[in-house]
């Protein structure tokens, strides 16, 4: 087939009315699926349900070190919790707090304390006339929503298959002394699956910011969310090239197990440098006195080590193959060579971003949910909501099973197909 573009009036409109005629059928069919979120689906948390069994009331509660996890203490996380999260995001247990069970309120949290009691001690940003953040786009749509929440003027920067344009990235950051923050998903994006080139990691800890309160938010949510063996993302360590670049502080990481054992009641952290770390427990020992040891102890026990959460990783690894492979597989035999969308095949993480004609992406979403596939709103991976132009598309192929993700493929290059000759011919 060739590209549409090519194609004569009469040819669009014969396609269209082919088009119609197959939206019907579906039509009828009266789908209710659900894509608009990454979450693990069933057999994912099925995975897990032995950690529920690790600890009950003939348990020993204490921790490696001694401490009854059922009282107070360890605001900064048991020890081996600490040790599994810094494994996990390749960072020394000293420089990693544990917390609750979502990295989402971390950030929000860190966010909330540099506008009340300022970064480590400079002027609280509540007091500022203007704070801005850079927002790699397309990105994940919570992280716009947290710095929306506080008024902060956030600032579209292009993400390219290597990460960030980090021409415009220095350009802001090392000159205006408003730019307080970038937010990173440094590895298998959200929602594009690109992971940062080292060059961008070793240019983002060479910044010079002419705000001396400026951190990276390198939400690391995906580091070890690999789909392949044989072939994997590996990014370099942020907080050692920040080190050795004379910015130690410049940088907060964040982690959970969301995606690993339960994200209703996984375990989530924060890595960054010891003047930092110290300082959000400064302000941690007011706001708590820690949180749920328990369920730490129950991570610990059950994952043991790094070798054990890789393990478990290639089980859910497993499960999600097969639904990527069912919306890649349509995408590729449907729509590759037509000229009306890109996308890109990622190695990991929870996503594929898909790139329609522009002026389509809001038209082919509506029209899937109008089939009984409900998408991420379009436009959501860009700050506010607005795409300009109104093209990117986050597919979520996780929670579904896998007959149901080859059905909702189906109808998603059904809706691109039709959306995209009703543009064409209404252009002519």
């Amino acid at each position: 087939m060739k590209p549409y573009k090519e194609l004569s009036k009469n040819e669009l409109l014969t396609m269209k009315a082919a088009l119609e005629e197959e939206y019907k059928t579906m039509e009828a069919k009266g789908l209710k699926l659900n894509m608009a979120r990454g979450k693990p689906g069933f057999t994912q948390l099925d995975l897990c349900e032995p950690m529920l069994d690790i600890i009950n009331s003939a348990s020993d509660m204490k921790t490696m070190m001694g401490n009854d996890t059922r009282n107070y203490g360890d605001l900064d996380g048991i020890g081996e919790c600490r040790q599994l999260m810094a494994d996990m995001m390749s960072v020394e247990k000293n420089n990693v707090i544990v917390c609750g069970n979502s990295s989402l309120n971390v950030m929000y949290d860190t966010v909330s304390r540099s506008f009340t009691h300022g970064v480590n001690g400079y002027t609280p940003w509540f007091k500022l006339d203007k704070v801005k953040f850079l927002c790699p786009v397309p990105g994940y749509d919570r992280h716009f929503s947290i710095t929306e929440a506080f008024g902060i003027e956030m600032i579209n920067i292009p993400l390219y298959d290597n990460g960030p344009d980090m021409d415009m990235v220095e350009e802001y950051v090392n000159n205006d002394p408003a730019v307080k923050g970038i937010w990173c998903v440094p590895k298998y994006s959200n929602p594009t699956g690109i992971s940062y080139s080292d060059e961008t990691v070793k240019r983002f800890a060479a910044l010079k910011p002419a705000a001396e309160d400026f951190r990276i938010y390198w939400d690391n949510a995906y580091c070890i969310h690999h789909l392949y063996e044989d072939t994997q993302d590996e990014i370099l360590n942020i907080l050692d090239e920040c080190e050795k670049a004379g910015n130690p502080n410049m940088v907060y990481i964040f982690s959970s197990t969301s995606k690993i054992s339960f994200p209703g009641s996984g375990v989530s952290a924060i890595a960054s440098s010891k003047e930092n770390i110290d300082y959000i427990l400064s302000r941690m020992t007011i706001q708590t006195i820690g949180h749920d040891k328990i369920n730490q102890l129950r991570h610990a026990r059950f994952f043991k080590d790094i070798h054990g959460l890789n393990a478990h990783m290639k089980k859910h690894a497993e499960l999600l193959r097969p639904k990527f492979a069912a919306v890649l597989d349509a995408l590729d035999a449907e729509i590759e060579g037509l000229e009306i969308g890109t996308w890109i095949k990622p190695r990991g993480g929870y996503f594929i971003s898909f790139n329609s004609m522009p002026g389509c992406a809001k038209a082919i979403v509506s029209m899937c949910k109008d089939l009984g596939v409900v998408m991420t709103g379009a436009g959501a991976t860009f700050p506010y909501g607005k795409d300009p132009e109104d093209s990117n598309i986050r597919i979520a192929p996780t929670f579904p099973s896998v007959e149901e993700m080859e059905v909702a493929a189906k109808v998603f290059v059904l809706c691109v197909k039709l959306v995209s000759v009703n543009k064409l011919l209404s252009e002519m």
